[in-house]
This record gives C-alpha cells, sequence and structure tokens, in this order.
C-alpha cells in the first residue's frame, strides 16, 4: 500500500478476532486492504504505513450518553472505559488497540464508533427493565447491539430490497453474537439484546436471555463468584454449553449427537420466536433480512427460521435460498426476505470521515 494517498483505517475488534480494513478518504471508496487477525500484533506492516488520515473503531457499549461517532480524547477514552464492564469480551480489547494507536500515532485522529447508537432512540416500553426509575438514571436500560451492521443494512436495503426498506423490518444479525433489530423505515424501535451483549438470542457461547433466578441459584446454592457466573455465561453457554460439542453452527448441523441437534433446534426456534416478538413491537412485519455469518451463509438455518414462519406469509425459494443472495422467498410469498451481507468497517469508515475536518 505504500504510495497511496491517505486513506482512513478502521479496526473492528469482535469477540474472537480483529477484523481491519483500509479506504481511500471518499465515503464510498473500495476497500484497499481488508482481512483478519488475532489480536493487534498481528496486523499487517502494509495497513499502518503511508499517509494515514484518521483511525475508525468499534465499540460495542457507548452507555447512556455516547450516541453517536465520536472523536476520541481523554474524556472521551474515560467514559468508554467506565462502560466497559458491560461489554467485558469487546470494549477492553477495542480500547487496547485504540491506545495502541494513539501512542504510535499521536497526531492522527481516532474516532470511535458505537453499537449501541442506532438503537438509542427506542421507545420507554422497550428501552427500561421494570426495574425502579433510579437504576434506569444510572443506565441501567436496555441498549441493544450489532447497531453499526444494523445501520448498514438499514442503508443497503434502499437498492438490495427496496420494496420493504421503508417499512416494517425484522433484521437477523446471526453469528457468534447474534441479535434481531425491528426496524420501521430504516429506524431501530425494539432490539433482542437489552443491558448487556448477553441477553436475547442463544449465541456461539453467549447464553442469551436468561431468568436472573439461575443466577441466583448458581451463587446461593453452587457458591459460585461473580467472576465464575461471568465467564460462566460468556464462554460456557449457548450452542457450545448446549450441544457440549460446538460453537460452530456448521459443526452440530453435521452432526447426528442429540445435543447438537437440540442446539440447532434451539437458535432456530428462538430466531423465529424473536421475529415474532419484534413484529408485535413494531404493530406488523413486511419483510426480514438475514445477515452476518450465519445469517449470510447458512441455507439450512434460514429454510428452518422460514418454515417457523411459514404463516406470517414466508414462502420460500430452495433455489434462491441455496444461492445466499438477495430475494430467497418466491415471487408469489406474501411477505419477502433477503440475504444482505454486512459490511460494519464500511459503516465505521463513513462515520470517520465524516468527522474529519474538510
Amino acid at each position: 500500500m505504500s504510495g497511496i494517498a491517505r486513506r482512513i483505517v478502521v479496526l473492528n475488534s469482535g469477540s474472537s478476532s480483529l477484523k481491519f480494513a483500509a479506504y481511500a478518504l471518499r465515503p464510498e471508496a473500495p476497500r484497499l486492504l481488508s482481512g483478519s487477525v488475532d489480536d493487534f500484533a498481528g496486523l499487517p506492516a502494509d495497513l499502518l504505513s503511508g499517509d494515514i488520515a484518521a483511525f475508525g473503531h468499534r465499540i460495542v457499549h457507548g452507555g447512556p450518553d455516547l450516541d453517536h461517532a465520536v472523536l476520541v480524547d481523554d474524556a472521551t477514552l474515560a467514559r468508554i472505559e467506565a462502560v466497559s464492564p458491560l461489554a467485558p469480551l469487546h470494549n477492553p480489547p477495542a480500547l487496547s488497540v485504540l491506545k495502541a494507536l494513539r501512542a504510535r500515532f499521536p497526531g492522527v485522529p481516532q474516532v470511535a464508533c458505537f453499537d449501541t447508537a442506532f438503537h438509542r432512540g427506542h421507545p420507554a416500553v422497550a428501552d427500561r427493565f421494570a426495574i425502579p426509575d433510579a437504576l434506569y438514571q444510572q443506565g441501567v436500560r436496555r441498549y441493544g447491539f450489532h447497531g453499526l451492521s444494523y445501520a448498514y443494512i438499514a442503508g443497503a436495503m434502499k437498492t438490495r430490497a427496496p420494496g420493504i426498506a421503508a417499512c416494517k423490518v425484522v433484521v437477523a444479525h446471526l453469528g457468534s453474537g447474534a441479535s434481531m433489530c425491528a426496524m420501521v423505515d430504516g429506524h431501530s424501535v425494539d432490539s433482542s439484546m437489552g443491558f448487556t451483549a448477553l441477553d436475547g438470542l442463544p449465541m456461539g457461547t453467549r447464553s442469551g436471555s436468561l431468568d436472573a433466578g439461575v443466577i441466583l441459584w448458581l451463587q446461593q446454592q453452587l457458591g459460585w463468584t461473580v467472576d465464575h457466573v461471568e465467564h460462566f455465561l460468556y464462554h460456557n453457554c449457548g450452542l457450545q454449553g448446549l450441544s457440549g460439542l460446538s460453537n460452530d453452527i456448521r459443526v452440530l448441523l453435521a452432526s447426528d449427537a442429540p445435543l447438537a441437534k437440540l442446539a440447532v433446534e434451539y437458535f432456530v426456534y428462538h430466531t423465529a420466536r424473536t421475529a415474532g416478538a419484534l413484529a408485535v413491537s413494531m404493530g406488523g412485519i413486511d419483510g426480514l433480512v438475514f445477515t452476518a455469518g450465519i445469517g449470510e451463509h447458512s441455507a439450512p438455518i434460514r429454510a428452518r427460521v422460514l418454515d417457523r414462519l411459514r404463516w406470517f406469509g414466508f414462502d420460500l425459494d430452495d433455489a434462491a435460498n441455496a444461492t445466499g443472495a438477495g430475494r430467497i422467498t418466491k415471487a408469489t410469498s406474501r411477505l419477502a426476505a433477503f440475504v444482505i451481507p454486512t459490511d460494519e468497517e464500511r459503516v465505521i469508515a463513513r462515520e470517520t470521515i465524516a468527522l474529519l475536518p474538510p
């Protein structure tokens, strides 16, 4: 990449990898470089060479106040660190990368882009828990996550699914981390995730929704510490915990083990169940979009979810579903379902460029 003009470098810290991308200094420029590594030390040298205009970072949790992308200064960094316990798999590694780049490139702007920001306009009934208001005022509320992905899908629907882009749509971001979002005219009105990224759908190793009484029981009856419970819920549950085999849906689909089959069916069941709940949040449903690793690549999961939602009016086109692109329901289907690949890095680049001085 040496000799290339000024560019934006995007870092997307996930729970198990660090994605990166570089773009020319134009909002819709093609990627110059992209990939994924295990950690900061594995970033390619070409990514960090040349004239970098800014770094853009995905920050999963922004808390109640950080509801838009911001240029990072010391005060902002402290605010992000303060809410990091709410996203222990994501915020700490992202902050580690951000701090390392601040130290190495002290004069280059760093922009933080928040997954929670896309959901900050939820109505009160979707934003609150049934707990005293004093706790809500302290930030205990339903935030919603995967917002950068949902922001990309909201824009992409305008060209890839224009018939439903301005309607009532459930978007299913299904991957190792999984959530679903109710969108009306491209705006989030409800989400399956709440206070932390543990809530909602079962995930690769995360539990999803869980009766709080289970946590009390683990502590009171088994004597588990808070740290033990936290590690258990984030690392030993979900598809991995239920199957006892793997957190990879491909492995589970290929297995004849009874618990593997149960884990797959559990994931399908709760995805469909959540779609129904989000349809209620919107007062109806006009379409559904699958995205992220499982949503984009697993035709069997899409088929099984839509089979459970057939009564809504989704009539799957098997051939289209096998290709995994565009509309996957029949032309005669009352409701339309689509597969649209997400691009969180593109959204981060857009938000980063928008904050740079002209």
